[in-house]
């Protein structure tokens, strides 16, 4: 690319949009058909206005789309026994079909053995160890939200990951981690980079498609684009700020997400589209 083009924004709500459009269709065939409308039950510990917010927006998201919602509000003084106890008796209801813990729980919560609480063929946000395994192996199961997302952005965008040089930046268990995985199932070369990676510059250099998924706002530089290159910036910082130094990333890259509605918006609908899915599998209309 030359410094007068801009790279292509991929629209994560348009196609998030589409993705519940059709989530809505199937839940109102499954409602049709058993009399029984998919359920997602969302666990909140504490007040914390992030996540309060989140999940009264997952809870709306569910509403448009046929979803029944279930809301546990726990306060912030619950132990890791009382919530492990909590998500195990929603794992036992048959009127659940999936189940998401918010986080972060706060410091006190071993949110680990909470996530291992949760029924795999209920965790729809693909947080459980059982999940991220059956992942990486290929095997039926919910992937992690937002590396799922990221992956239908590229299959939209017809991004082939097949022989390219992928940078993941970030080493979550529940983005970073499993998004190297997908890309690694599709054929791409996959470096993990985080804080100890010595000289990231160089490595992005290389990168054909490269995954922000740090948590730290624009340290990913535009001059360090290779030119032509797909950057997926899943970060998310005070001020709608993102982990790429988008501006000046946009006249090197060919594609690029923006922050946000870039990635933000396919976490949501992966989620309910999931959802969907367990409740179709539950229900016996899907094997």
């Amino acid at each position: 690319m030359s410094a007068t083009q801009t790279a292509q924004l991929m629209d994560g709500t348009g196609l998030a949009k589409r993705i519940l459009k059709e989530a809505a269709a199937k839940a109102a065939g499954i409602s049709q058909r058993t009399s029984t409308a998919p359920c997602l039950a969302t666990v909140l510990v504490g007040e914390d206005p992030a996540s309060v917010t989140y999940v009264r927006m997952k809870r709306a998201r569910c509403a448009k789309a046929g979803i029944q919602s279930r809301h546990i509000a726990l306060p912030a003084t619950t132990t890791t026994v009382e919530l492990i106890d909590t998500l195990a008796g929603l794992s036992g209801d048959p009127a659940v079909h999936g189940i998401l813990l918010q986080h972060p729980c706060g410091p006190h919560i071993d949110e680990r053995a909470a996530f291992e609480a949760i029924a795999p063929e209920k965790d729809v946000d693909g947080v459980t160890m059982h999940s991220f395994a059956a992942m990486s192996f290929g095997l039926p199961g919910f992937v992690s939200c937002t590396p799922g997302g990221i992956m239908r952005l590229l299959e939209a965008y017809d991004v082939n990951p097949a022989g390219k040089h992928a940078v993941v930046v970030g080493r979550s268990a529940i983005l970073g981690k499993p998004v190297g995985m997908l890309l690694l199932a599709k054929d791409a070369t996959v470096t993990y980079c985080h804080s100890r990676t010595a000289d990231l510059p160089a490595l992005v250099r290389e990168a054909d498609v490269v995954v922000a998924a740090v948590g730290q706002p624009r340290l990913i530089r535009g001059e360090d684009i290779k030119p032509g290159a797909v950057v997926i910036d899943a970060g998310y910082n005070p001020g709608n700020v993102g982990d790429v130094d988008f501006d000046t990333a946009l006249t090197r890259a060919r594609l690029i997400t923006p922050v946000p509605g870039g990635v933000g918006p396919m976490t949501i609908a992966v989620l309910l589209a999931q959802t969907v899915d367990a409740a179709a599998h539950q229900l016996g209309l899907q094997q």
